[in-house]
């Protein structure tokens, strides 16, 4: 595989983990002290929390997707190092739902006083959107255990 490819998947990973960045260190202050409904703040400290908490897994997603691009360049995608970034990705990104899911009761609570219900729809895109990455990660790694199987068995009889 040629190292253009890799090196433009390196730098979307870059740029996927740096609006994150910003949104902890600037978005998520500003808006746990300028709710837009000071009757509800208390119910935003929860949502703002588990927000921050789900940064961790997130970052060691990416980090994890980035070592695999290293060992795609090296031509060792097919060996037990990517096995093991795939199985924590699928980890990390089955963490972030669970994370997600323990908040929409208070996105719920907020879309109730707010009287917004598609604030709750909103609430269960990232439960969504990491439990796909989460299968197609499981499904990566199934493959590439698989393929690596098939490998072994023609190097003992060969």
């Amino acid at each position: 595989m040629k190292h253009g490819s890799t090196l433009f998947l390196k730098i979307a990973v870059f740029l996927i983990g740096t609006p994150v960045l910003a949104l902890c260190i600037y978005g998520l202050p500003w808006l746990a002290n300028h709710p837009v409904n000071p009757d509800y703040a208390y119910i935003l400290y929860p949502i703002v929390i588990g927000m921050y908490v789900s940064a961790i897994p997130f970052y060691i997603a990416l980090y994890q997707a980035f070592r695999l691009l290293i060992y795609i360049d090296k031509n060792k995608a097919f060996s037990e190092l990517s096995v093991k970034a795939l199985k924590k990705i699928k980890l990390c990104a089955m963490t972030i739902s669970g994370l997600y899911l323990v908040m929409l009761p208070f996105v719920y609570l907020v879309a109730e006083k707010d009287d917004a219900p598609g604030l709750i729809i909103i609430g269960m895109v990232p439960i969504f959107a990491s439990m796909v990455i989460a299968v197609f990660a499981a499904v990566l790694q199934r493959l590439l255990q698989e393929a690596m199987d098939i490998k072994s068995e023609n190097d003992l009889t060969v």
